[in-house]
């Protein structure tokens, strides 16, 4: 192959990446943007909320150890196709579902976060490839485009809110736009970096690397930091416009509004973020951003005024926009290993990410949401701590 035919590659390999990144942002968005409906429905306080988020959580944390070795086994572009069938078949349970009970919810929920967390580590393999092979600094990019499908969920969201659109016709439809155009989109993946080390592992999926990687000083520490940074990622994804609407006294529609502010400043900050990565290098820059999120948290919890705490949320999110991506690239510093590494910190992550939230939501219940938001606070002075660990290798 020459070397225009492997640019070309590489570029439909970036837009393929970026249509996966959008997409599991959207649908993952679509279903947040409902919860206070859901909740109304299915009439939760915020401690059963918090246990019905944890089926998500439950999910993923089984998927993500696993992921690893089907990245290795079946490659990044089969598994997230497959990946994101699963995730429409099982938003789809959670549209028709909250209908009928609590139960299906939990089910559809279960299944939509190993869905969502497989696709995760699959995409996010792609991604590093990718990334080395344009030689600069882009998987925050990626993450942007995640957060573009937020913030796209999230309007679209609030529209159907303020429209009086139901919640199953909502999800349907976003449930049938994933499993379809998911597949599709992502036939331009490039041919994952791991390939060319196939011989290095005797097991069938690469188990000896995963196994391998757990043991890695390194790999954990990276995993913690992005735990951090997930924690406050998570939390503000599933309870800022809760804390709008419960702690301010905001209407739903402006709630879910506020919502769209966070997920767009994590946005803007994660497609900034790459030239400031490549001039400033990784560490300085998680630990400045992580200075300016915790601001944010601070103002958001104790600001005392809708505008003051709108304002606290553009602050977080666009402070904690790097942590995540920037721990994805450094667990795939090395193309050999980046499977079983990414699988590694994305499972240390997502307990965080999917956990943290419910136990927001068990907080809430003894305080108040939004008083227990001020645990992100402290999670992301730890996640500060814990920077250097991102150093390239």
């Amino acid at each position: 192959m020459t070397t225009t035919d492997n640019a070309a590659a590489t570029r439909a390999g970036m837009w393929a990446t970026y249509a996966a990144f959008i997409l599991t942002g959207f649908v993952f968005a679509s279903w947040a943007s409902r919860i206070p409906q859901v909740r109304d429905r299915l009439g939760l306080s915020p401690a059963e909320v918090g246990f019905v988020l944890l089926a998500i959580a439950f999910g993923s944390l089984i998927a993500l150890p696993l992921s690893g070795g089907l990245v290795h086994r079946f490659g990044s572009r089969r598994t997230v196709a497959t990946l994101a069938v699963g995730d429409g078949m099982a938003v789809a349970v959670v549209a028709v579902g909250y209908r009928f009970g609590v139960v299906p919810v939990v089910l559809g929920l279960a299944m939509f976060g190993f869905c969502q967390g497989g696709w995760d580590v699959a995409m996010n393999v792609q991604g590093a490839e990718v990334e080395r092979r344009l030689g600069r600094a882009i998987m925050p990019r990626f993450h942007a485009g995640f957060s573009v499908g937020t913030v796209a969920g999230a309007l679209l969201g609030s529209a159907a809110v303020a429209t009086d659109v139901s919640v199953t016709t909502h999800l349907l439809v976003v449930a049938a736009v994933v499993a379809l155009v998911v597949p599709w989109a992502v036939r331009g993946f490039v041919p994952d970096g791991h390939e060319e080390h196939e011989g290095d592992d005797a097991g069938p999926v690469g188990s000896s690397r995963t196994l391998r990687a757990w043991r890695e000083p390194r790999t954990l520490l990276v995993g913690l930091f992005v735990l951090t940074f997930a924690f406050a990622e998570g939390t503000g994804n599933d309870w800022v416009g809760l804390a709008m609407i419960d702690g301010y006294g905001v209407e739903a529609a402006l709630g879910t509004l506020v919502f769209a502010g966070f997920l767009a400043a994590m946005t803007a900050g994660r497609w900034f973020g790459p030239g400031l990565l490549d001039r400033y290098g990784r560490v300085p820059v998680c630990r400045a951003m992580a200075a300016v999120s915790l601001v944010g948290v601070l103002l958001f919890v104790w600001g005392g005024m809708t505008e003051v705490a709108f304002a606290g949320a553009l602050l977080w999110g666009f402070g904690l926009s790097l942590g995540f991506p920037v721990g994805m690239s450094a667990a795939a510093d090395e193309s050999g290993m980046a499977p079983a590494r990414v699988s590694v910190v994305a499972s240390l992550g997502y307990c965080a990410f999917l956990a943290g939230p419910p136990l927001v939501g068990f907080l809430g219940e003894a305080f108040t949401v939004l008083s227990a938001m001020t645990a992100v606070a402290v999670a992301l002075l730890l996640g500060t701590l814990l920077s250097s660990s991102v150093r390239p290798l």
